[in-house]
């Protein structure tokens, strides 16, 4: 049982590299860089530098090629080098989604591409530490990942449709699929699928943006709300000494999306 259980993790660690590979090459991801502090809360610099490198697209397509260049090797090779190999690659991979999760949840793992776009949660953080559990188990698997499919033993078959219902429940990236095919590119603002992290870099980009980001109190918003063509994103703020609040709408269409702020004053619940 135990030996069925390593060969296993071997069969699906090979399947889940192969699927982030292609999911890296055919998806490409809806953001550009977040800025790297918000006055008064400013992002860790190593944070601020791994979101910029994770979101190139030329280090997107090169990691998607090694993944896939690993989950091939472990397929046609039980080479313990393969193995060790594969195991840092998801303990490194655990260490940066614990991190994001931390500090810059808005980013996204980008674990499987522009559909890993979404606000990085617990299941991220935990799907991660479990895949690196079966690379972990792996490393005494005696079968390669070729030796495993030409004679699925019944344990196995088992033991892997398990993990893959586990993994998949913990995978938010099924229903930004799902409402990708729902949600065909030219569909009115007010039902397009608009990601947050898409939402988040619009804003960072945009001039309103650049003239309030120093009045922001912190980096996390006190709400966010979406009305028809628009989503709308509050944080705290100061100015001219009071506590305010500065609502960023910020537009929610395909093409040329653009950005409005507006002040509020709590007590008076005047707008600016």
């Amino acid at each position: 049982m135990v030996t069925a259980f390593q060969n296993t993790q071997v069969l699906l660690l090979a399947g889940v590299l192969l699927a982030a590979c292609l999911a890296k090459l055919v998806f490409r991801e809806r953001t550009a860089d977040a800025p790297d502090h918000v006055h008064g809360v400013p992002v860790p610099a190593g944070l601020g530098r791994l979101t910029a490198v994770r979101r190139s697209r030329g280090m997107t397509v090169g990691l998607g090629l090694a993944e896939g260049v690993l989950g091939l090797a472990l397929l046609v090779t039980s080479h313990l080098s393969v193995r060790l190999a594969t195991t840092v690659a998801f303990a490194a991979a655990t260490w940066v989604v614990g991190e994001l999760r931390v500090h810059r949840p808005d980013a996204g793992c980008g674990c499987f591409g522009g559909l890993s776009g979404r606000r990085v949660g617990r299941r991220s953080v935990l799907r991660a530490v479990l895949f690196t559990c079966a690379a972990v188990a792996s490393l005494g698997a005696p079968l390669t990942g070729v030796d495993v499919l030409r004679d699925v033993e019944v344990q196995v078959g088992l033991v892997f449709a398990v993990e893959v219902a586990l993994f998949a429940a913990l995978s938010p990236e099924l229903a930004e699929l799902l409402e990708r095919r729902r949600s065909p590119a030219g569909a009115p603002c007010e039902r397009r699928h608009s990601p947050m992290a898409e939402t988040y870099a619009t804003l960072y980009e945009s001039a309103a943006w650049a003239a309030h980001e120093n009045a922001i109190a912190s980096a996390a918003p006190l709400d966010v709300w979406r009305e028809g063509c628009r989503r709308f994103v509050a944080f705290a703020a100061r100015v001219d000494g009071r506590d305010v609040e500065i609502v960023f709408a910020v537009s929610t269409a395909e093409r040329d999306r653009d950005v409005l702020a507006g002040i509020v004053v709590p007590e008076a619940s005047a707008v600016v």
